[in-house]
């Protein structure tokens, strides 16, 4: 099922807007492509003017900025702790950014986002205990 990103006929207010032209595929969305902790998959999309987005379907890496050290390491994700975007993405281990991970170098933050870029990257926010 595709997604429309065009005008939808109505005023924020709920008032009818009479629209001037039919859906164009230029204003064609996607589904969101939920990024799960597992063995890493990865997809490659086109878009407009020849472009190809990664997607990350899933992951099981970490690029991780310590900003104590100034360094950035490649760790293996443990868990997901928390996710401001959903509660339910805790359950079915989605990755977004601004969700908590559980490194093997301690907790950190997502700063990516995996979905949209392929990667995962996250800032260190406690040390290991």
């Amino acid at each position: 099922m595709s997604v429309w990103h065009g005008d939808k006929g109505r005023k924020k207010t709920g008032g009818k807007i009479n629209l001037h032209r039919k859906k164009r595929k230029f204003e064609l969305g996607s589904q969101p492509a939920h990024t799960i902790l597992g063995k890493e998959r990865k997809k490659f999309s086109k878009r407009k003017f020849g472009r190809m987005k990664m997607v990350s379907i899933a992951a099981d890496v970490a690029n991780v900025y310590n900003p104590k050290t100034k360094r950035t390491e490649k760790t293996k994700i443990l868990d997901i702790e928390s996710n401001p975007a959903n509660p339910h993405f805790v359950r079915r281990k989605v990755i977004t950014k601004g969700s908590v991970i559980k490194t093997e170098l301690g907790m950190a933050v997502v700063t990516s986002r995996p979905s949209q870029v392929g990667i995962v990257s996250a800032v260190l926010t406690a040390e290991k205990k």
